[in-house]
């Protein structure tokens, strides 16, 4: 709960900062969704291309390691595919001796390497070609087929082509890396394995002579690795065209064994064949090497303004936009129906008081509750005022109707003007001098006009001033009048105005008490630097109904409205306009039957230097 009794949910200042943060919520939830899905689509794309430009760039230094027995002449490569991706290409021995670099001398690699460039083991599911074994097909070492043994299978090639077309094959021929052609066709039906009969004359697929030769150094090698895993080295190897691996790489398989009918004497006899065979390639392929890459150009994951991605933006901005006009909307309309009936009621006739109804609790309503009390002040106003204008006209009528009457009369000769009659009408006069001396001074007050001659003023003093101006009165109504003063307070306030509050005070008193009653003024200092005064009487005491309206003006404790027994009416509304003028206030506590007790607070003053 604020300090202005409205619960903290219902305010209208955190109204409007839950709208604003639910604005401000959507927005920054549609902007992260958004940046969120274009930057992952943007990531996967360029990942996918980074995936395949590095498996490019793997294909092409595996190729140029399979044809190569070293590394010398690799700068140039890398430098040409550094130029083409757009990467940072770099080689390096196993313990990262450079070999070839893209980059400017002195650059420092990667924390990792991102592959390991050896042809002869090669990963067989992201390496195009990549046999069973590992070996890339590219290296053929002591296969690779002179010119002759080439112009020879050629010869045999196109006679086999010319044989499947007359069968209704049509066939392209193409070339193996070691030189050895093969034959293709659209439908594949080469490469299935069919083979018309008049066709199949098996020239076309024999092992070459320089085949040959590398096979029997292959059989060499292979002899001691069979032998140690129980199988018959003597049994030769051959080599067959295989067009699943590679499109017609070289395969070499084992001959017909007894023992490899079970499947744990092939994996074995493969496992030597492997072995002796990357041994026997080893010296036509360059060293092993480690690839290094580097960041690209990063203008590929910019944002791009495709109709997709245009299409989130407008759909995300009109969400926001929806969202935001209907929360506006929602809260402006809660905001304006209240202000709106305070506006249709202030435009009515101001005779009427028009009332609005209270419905929120927040400063609306506060406004709206404020707008009913001044329209009740404003009625209670206009109320007192029509009754002070009638109160005033009877209080002066009376006299001036008695004064009038009595000089008629003697004018007309039928009283004569006697000394009991001029002290009758001079008496009237008198009280018409004092309705309109109190109605000057109310006058004055309200207007702010009322001027105070402020001095040092001795409490005690003023006290025994006042009691001593009505002492008489007091001793004819057969009533005590005693002071009473704790200390010697002092005031900085105007003497006359306040011997005149303290006189309407006690004659207000000497008024409402019997005789043999008592009328007591008392004075004394507070500890929050204020002096007090009071006037209490033993009299009869005001109503608690009518405590509340002691001070307003020409409201008399008895309802007969005698000016002779109740004053004039203005008195105790003089003493609160003249306590106000010097800061202070005026209060009156009673209890009836017992008497009634008027406080005045006053500002405390320091008493004149000596001398």
């Amino acid at each position: 709960m604020s300090r202005t009794g409205i619960p903290l949910r219902k305010r209208l200042l955190v109204r409007l900062l839950i709208a604003s943060a639910l604005i401000a919520g959507c927005s920054v939830a549609a902007t992260a969704w958004l940046a969120t899905e274009t930057t992952t689509r943007a990531l996967r794309e360029e990942q996918g291309q980074d995936l395949a430009t590095d498996m490019e760039i793997l294909a092409e230094l595996s190729g140029y390691a399979a044809t190569h027995p070293d590394w010398t002449g690799a700068e140039k490569t890398v430098r040409t595919l550094s130029a083409k991706t757009g990467r940072r290409i770099a080689l390096t021995t196993a313990d990262r001796a450079p070999l070839a670099d893209s980059a400017p001398d002195g650059t420092s690699l990667p924390l990792r390497p991102a592959a390991t460039v050896d042809p002869l083991r090669t990963d067989t599911f992201t390496q195009p070609g990549a046999q069973l074994s590992g070996i890339d097909p590219r290296v053929v070492g002591p296969y690779r087929l002179p010119a002759v043994e080439r112009a020879k299978l050629d010869v045999l090639a196109k006679a086999r082509q010319k044989c499947f077309a007359r069968a209704g094959i049509q066939t392209t021929i193409e070339r193996t890396p070691s030189g050895r052609p093969v034959l293709t066709d659209p439908d594949a039906t080469v490469d299935s394995g069919y083979v018309p009969d008049a066709c199949a004359d098996g020239k076309l697929n024999s092992e070459t002579p320089t085949e040959m030769k590398a096979l029997d150094a292959l059989n060499t090698r292979a002899a001691p690795c069979l032998k140690r895993e129980g199988l018959d080295p003597h049994v030769p190897l051959r080599v067959s065209i295989n067009r699943d691996e590679g499109g017609g790489g070289l395969s070499f398989v084992v001959g017909k064994f007894a023992e490899l009918e079970k499947s744990d004497a092939v994996r074995k006899a493969q496992a030597c064949v492997d072995s002796v065979r990357r041994a026997q390639l080893d010296p036509y392929v360059a060293p092993m090497a480690q690839l290094f890459l580097g960041g690209g150009d990063s203008s590929a994951t910019r944002f791009d303004m495709s109709p997709a991605n245009k299409a989130k933006i407008v759909g995300a901005a009109g969400l926001v936009l929806a969202v935001t006009v209907a929360v506006t909307a929602m809260v402006a309309t809660r905001l304006v129906r209240p202000l709106r009936t305070l506006t249709a009621a202030a435009q009515q006739p101001p005779e009427r008081y028009v009332r609005v109804p209270v419905t929120t609790r927040d400063e609306t309503g506060i406004l709206a509750v404020a707008f009913n009390e001044l329209a009740e002040r404003r009625e209670r106003l206009e109320v007192q005022r029509k009754a002070l204008v009638s109160d005033i006209a009877h209080e002066l009528r009376t006299p001036l109707t008695n004064i009038r009457g009595w000089l008629e009369v003697t004018r007309d000769g039928l009283v004569a003007p006697e000394p009991e009659l001029l002290a009758s009408l001079h008496e009237e006069a008198l009280v018409l001098q004092r309705v309109i001396d109190d109605l000057q001074d109310l006058a004055a007050a309200d207007a702010g006009t009322l001027r105070l001659h402020r001095e040092p003023v001795s409490v005690a003093e003023l006290l025994d001033q006042v009691a001593a101006a009505h002492r008489v009165g007091a001793d004819m109504a057969d009533v005590g009048l005693h002071t009473a003063t704790d200390g010697s307070p002092w005031l900085d306030a105007d003497p006359v105005r306040m011997r005149q509050a303290l006189g309407n005070l006690v004659s207000n008193a000497l008024r409402h008490t019997p005789a043999g009653g008592t009328v007591t003024l008392t004075a004394r200092r507070a500890a929050d630097d204020v002096v007090v005064l009071q006037v209490a009487d033993t009299g009869s005491g005001i109503a608690p109904d009518d405590l509340p309206h002691v001070f307003d003006r020409f409201w008399r404790a008895e309802k007969s409205r005698s000016r002779r027994t109740g004053g004039s009416g203005l008195g105790l509304a003089i003493v609160r306009h003249l306590v106000a003028a010097h800061g202070g206030t005026a209060e009156a506590a009673s209890e009836p039957g017992v008497g009634a007790t008027f406080t005045l607070r006053l500002p405390a003053g320091l008493a004149p230097k000596e001398g």
